[in-house]
């Protein structure tokens, strides 16, 4: 069977349960992983260290863990972490809350001078909203503009539109949910009570009900052990009694688990997983760790086992899944808005009776009759055999809603709304549901384009290993070693990393390979131009306020110092760095000057009279000017020889760069720009792993020159 990467809303309701217990512990550190995978490290009274963790990638989980069980701390925290840690250091965790009966847990942080909101999305892409008091988004891992909700910085967090709670649900309110379905039992507490497919076969299982039972067939004999099954699951989420098991997948000789794989953990012994070996845990959120630890480590082994082969079949077996769900999908929003129709044509073809009913609710409503008393009335008229109110099956006056039995469907109406305002009602769903459906039709026509991908990727790549593995004379064994290689439909690139001393700067290297740095603030203006500008070195700086100083490097810092002819394409490369990354950007203008002088005509020593603020320098002598020099800058990522995000001039990232990205001055944020390039980059790499390991938003956004972006259309 297939393991488990993503908790379900039963998970999400054990785990809010749970973590409440860790009320009161204090934050130390915020760290974020790659884009998606957050971990925040606390200090309780009683346990002492806790770890948080936060998966919203392909993995999408919540739990605390063990110590050991955290990956090492990354190397230069990105600006979310960074931000949270500003937010979060010191402040009291005081709770974690599902929403609904959703996959959405938000964490909550308290500190004398700001409260904090962490939401977690553990549903379709996932994400990640930091919110402040008035529930306003600070910053966010997506972007999320949709026609139902956005979640964008400074924008109002909206959360997705509410799903049935099916465990705060009366009998009454969930047989009637459970008549209103055209499908079979357990399809209608999958998707109609959002109990997802392993629960709803699990309260099948409990309550003794044949799960392809028909709807039409069922009646109160299968509904109340159904309903008493979800409320014994109820109760124990609630009251935290919980029997939480880690599931394996047995070996081959199917004698234990020691060598077995773990494919599911679960809140509660499931009556699904009889014929599966079981590991049982006190905790649910110590199972979860379990299971999510030896997940990752078990995807690592196969990714660095015996042969580099990419998982083709596991990829293409997930497409075919999804496009099974959304199949699925499609049928159900044909069904379901078929029948609002039905039930639209059912009241008119039924006119009079509805008319009589939701009149006679009116008129009683108008002279201040109760709820109550208009549902006994219908009682006694149904006992008295009028069809009217033999037709009436609930008064919700709650809601001011009445619910008839016509056709053999029930129609829920509006009572306060004539026949003709209810049936375009329900029109007006099969529309909205129709809708739905051509959403979802387009959906899986890109699951079924990235099916067909996988296939032709695995094609290509049995292709180069037989066509390498053929034999063939030394000769051509070196001919293959040199052909080059097309890093974009590669199916698994190595990242191979470096780390070189110039990377805290601004830097490029320019199309004839000189290294070029810069400044990102006043104290690294400072430090650049007292320990990096040498002999041979050329001054550049944009004749602008708030531009970096910008050193062309002729030699190295280990190399003996010489004189070197740089050539005028990297000169006017280093030029164009400088403007743009200058206030030239910021204040969105296209084009500026820029002087260059010789590394002995830079001095932080003033003449009498004079002051140099700090990060400031005096310019004896001529200066060579650049004029009207076009701002540029682009994004790019290399492959080799090491595997990396690079940025500067297009130029000079075009010679280097597997691919690029160009930008130029506009309206959006870095971050939102950053985040567009990412999922760009990912869009030309086969190997999207890849992308997130060595491109990250953060990581581009450590390129783009300051002020507000856009990608160029070039």
């Amino acid at each position: 069977m297939d393991r488990k990467q993503e908790m379900t809303s039963v998970d999400l309701a054990a785990l809010a349960a749970e973590l409440g217990s860790y009320e009161g512990a204090k934050v130390d550190k915020a760290y974020l992983y790659g884009d998606d995978f957050l971990r925040l490290k606390l200090r309780d009274f009683d346990r002492g260290r806790v770890e948080l963790l936060v998966e919203v990638g392909d993995v999408k989980r919540a739990h605390a863990a063990a110590p050991e069980h955290v990956p090492d701390a990354p190397g230069r925290p990105p600006n979310f972490a960074m931000m949270l840690r500003n937010r979060l250091s010191g402040a009291d965790f005081v709770g974690v809350e599902q929403f609904e009966f959703d996959r959405i847990l938000e964490f909550k942080f308290e500190r004398d001078d700001e409260n904090t909101s962490i939401v977690a999305e553990l549903f379709g892409p996932g994400n990640l909203a930091v919110l402040d008091p008035n529930r306003e988004v600070i910053d966010c891992l997506d972007t999320v503009r949709l026609k139902s909700r956005t979640v964008a910085p400074g924008a109002q967090y909206e959360f997705p539109e509410s799903r049935i709670n099916p465990l705060e649900m009366s009998y009454e309110a969930f047989a009637a949910l459970m008549d209103e379905s055209d499908s079979d039992v357990v399809r209608t507490l999958a998707t109609q009570l959002n109990f997802g497919g392993l629960y709803a076969e699990e309260l099948c299982s409990r309550a003794g009900v044949e799960k392809t039972l028909d709807i039409d067939e069922a009646g109160d004999e299968q509904y109340e052990p159904l309903y008493d099954a979800a409320e014994e699951l109820a109760v124990s989420l609630r009251t935290g009694a919980l029997d939480s098991r880690v599931y394996y997948e047995p070996d081959e000789e199917g004698d234990g688990i020691e060598n077995a794989t773990r494919v599911d953990v679960t809140p509660l012994p499931l009556e699904e997983y009889e014929h599966l070996p079981a590991e049982a845990f006190d905790t649910f959120t110590d199972a979860a760790d379990d299971y999510f630890h030896h997940l990752d480590l078990t995807e690592d082994e196969d990714a660095g086992g015996g042969t580099d082969r990419p998982d083709f079949e596991g990829e293409i077996e997930k497409q075919k899944r999804i496009i099974e769900q959304q199949e699925q999908a499609i049928e159900g929003f044909e069904q379901d808005a078929e029948a609002e129709r039905e039930k639209a044509e059912s009241l008119y073809a039924n006119y009079g009776l509805a008319d009589e009913i939701l009149s006679t609710v009116r008129e009683a409503r108008e002279n201040d009759v109760p709820w109550e008393e208009i549902e006994e009335t219908f009682e006694a008229g149904a006992e008295q055999g009028i069809d009217a109110a033999e037709a009436v099956r609930r008064v919700d006056g709650e809601n001011g809603r009445v619910t008839i039995r016509i056709d053999g469907t029930d129609v829920t109406l509006d009572a306060s709304e004539g026949v003709e305002h209810n049936a375009d009602r329900l029109y007006t769903e099969a529309k909205r549901i129709e809708d739905k459906k051509e959403g979802a039709k387009a959906a899986i026509e890109d699951t079924r384009e990235a099916l067909e991908d996988v296939k032709q990727r695995r094609e290509e790549w049995e292709a180069r290993q037989e066509a390498g593995d053929d034999g063939g004379d030394g000769e051509d064994d070196e001919d293959d070693e040199q052909e080059e290689i097309d890093w974009l439909d590669e199916p698994s690139i190595p990242v191979r990393k470096s780390e070189q001393w110039y990377e805290r700067f601004r830097w490029f290297h320019t199309s004839d390979g000189f290294l070029v740095i810069g400044g990102r603030n006043a104290d690294q203006n400072e430090e650049l131009v007292k320990k990096y500008l040498d002999r041979g070195d050329r001054f550049f700086h944009a004749q602008a306020h708030g531009g970096p100083a910008t050193i062309l490097k002729a030699t190295g810092p280990s190399e003996s110092a010489r004189d070197v002819e740089i050539p005028e394409s990297s000169e006017q490369e280093a030029a164009q760095f400088a403007v743009s990354n200058s206030s030239v950007w910021k204040d969105g203008k296209y084009s500026g000057d820029v002087y260059a002088v010789d590394y002995d005509q830079v001095t932080k020593t003033p003449e009498s009279g004079e002051y140099l603020e700090k990060g400031g320098f005096a310019i004896r002598g001529d200066r060579e000017y650049f004029r009207d020099v076009g701002v540029g800058a682009a994004v790019g990522i290399t492959c080799e020889p090491s595997t990396r995000v690079i940025g500067g001039p297009p130029s000079a990232v075009q010679e280097h760069a597997e691919t690029l990205i160009q930008v130029e001055p506009g309206r959006y944020a870095q971050g939102d720009v950053a985040k567009r390039i990412y999922r760009e980059f990912r869009e030309r790499f086969a190997d999207t792993s890849f992308v997130r390991s060595v491109a990250s938003p953060d990581r581009i956004q450590h390129f783009l020159p300051p002020g507000t972006s856009r990608i160029s259309e070039e």
